[in-house]
């Protein structure tokens, strides 16, 4: 069996530059297909999730060319609105192309998304916003048939600021007729970028990064070429295996403003934090400081994707500390991986409470989902002995390089 081995007990040192955000570029592959022309993004990052939504958008027309981090997407000949089913359960960002497909051909047949198992993550905001856009929709709970003589603007209020959701109320939008109100909006920098990138393209947006995005539809685009920005979670990753594994560790080609919750909480654990706009430093020299209670929360609060990563972290800390999880249930299911690892960590609905030990020992564990494989990469970093993570698939589709990467730092890490 493929497995991701760590051998703990080696401090982390050295600099690095951090890979293009997954959560930005797949929305903005989707948004590729609304314009009958070429769209160009840099800093992509090689990872499957990246190489899935290629594979679907090659399915249904579009002719792509990625090579060296840089993806040429040409959808002049986009010729179907169908996703084949053994794509869609791959990853749950290809829902994302329902708002694209309906906005481009008016029509669009998909199932339900795959991807990580870490809670239920209903897509009815999605259906219910399209739907208010004049899209008859068809859903039988596995297949997914939306159709449209053309879409028209909305105000639109989501009973939750879910940001799958606002993707596609935005590329639906940015085809529609008149002008659609997003209330509520997800104001994730994944959100602002996505906005960014399609004001680009020629749509007229306004209120990104706010609660309450309004977008005029209808405007014709153009040729379009955009940076992916350095991925925010990867970089909270690398910081927190430096925290649980000590050392000195710098990270560039990340924007730390993006990063405030994130960058506090090391701080709270006692690590020696400092940041400029695109660059952030953590020294960790002693043994971590609990943190009473952490709440995961949409943006600008503490992001989910950190949470199990953060989870390692503490399991390592001088004391008790505890992590409520208010976004996807079953995302604290890594604690009972790390305690294969000699954690103390007890879980009671969406609260984990993790009691910090001193060392954490190697052990064969299992990757459940992308950050939760991530998520024992770190403690493995500070753990005695080598650690082997089994189903090392969910940590490929974020991240590029995890073991090249650790490497770099002095880590020793090996497929």
């Amino acid at each position: 069996m493929d497995t991701l081995k760590v051998q703990g007990g080696y401090p982390l040192r050295g600099e690095l530059k951090v890979q293009g955000s997954k959560n930005t570029v797949l929305p903005m592959m989707a948004a590729a297909v609304l314009y009958k022309g070429v769209t160009v993004l840099t800093n992509v990052p090689m990872i499957r999730d990246v190489y899935c939504m290629i594979h679907i958008l090659e399915t249904i027309g579009v002719r792509v060319v990625f090579s060296d981090h840089c993806l040429v997407l040409d959808a002049s000949s986009l010729q179907s609105g169908e996703i084949p089913l053994e794509d869609v359960k791959k990853m749950r960002s290809s829902i994302m192309l329902l708002g694209a497909l309906l906005g481009r051909l008016g029509e669009a047949v998909t199932s339900y998304p795959g991807g990580c198992s870490i809670g239920k993550r209903p897509i009815d905001l999605h259906l219910e916003a399209l739907r208010a856009m004049g899209a008859d929709i068809q859903d039988d709970g596995i297949c997914i048939r939306a159709g449209t003589k053309k879409l028209h603007g909305a105000r639109i209020s989501l009973r939750f600021p879910s940001v799958g959701a606002t993707e596609n109320i935005l590329l639906a939008a940015a085809a529609a007729d008149g002008v659609t109100v997003i209330e509520n909006a997800a104001r994730e920098p994944e959100i602002t970028e996505l906005c960014l990138f399609l004001q680009k393209m020629g749509v007229r947006i306004t209120g990104a990064g706010t609660g309450m995005i309004c977008v005029r539809g209808g405007s014709g685009l153009c040729d379009t070429s955009y940076q992916i920005p350095g991925d925010r979670i990867v970089a909270g990753t690398y910081l927190a295996a430096a925290a649980a594994a000590g050392g000195d560790v710098c990270l560039t080609g990340v924007y730390t403003p993006y990063m405030t919750s994130a960058l506090q909480v090391f701080r709270d654990c006692g690590c020696d934090v400092t940041w400029g706009k695109e660059h952030v430093r953590i020294r960790s020299d002693r043994r971590i400081l609990p943190v009473p209670m952490i709440c995961t929360s949409p943006y600008p609060g503490f992001p989910t994707d950190m949470q199990s990563p953060l989870m390692a972290v503490l399991a390592y800390a001088d004391g008790i500390s505890v992590i409520e999880e208010n976004i996807f249930e079953e995302r604290l299911n890594c604690g009972a991986q790390l305690c294969r690892m000699g954690a103390d960590i007890q879980i009671t609905h969406n609260r984990a409470r993790i009691i910090g030990q001193k060392e954490l020992k190697g052990a064969w564990v299992e990757a459940g989902d992308l950050r939760a494989g991530a998520a024992l990469a770190v403690a493995a970093a500070g753990a005695c002995g080598i650690t082997k993570i089994a189903d090392p698939g969910h940590i490929r589709r974020g991240y590029e390089a995890i073991d090249q990467d650790l490497q770099m730092l002095g880590g020793k890490v090996w497929w």
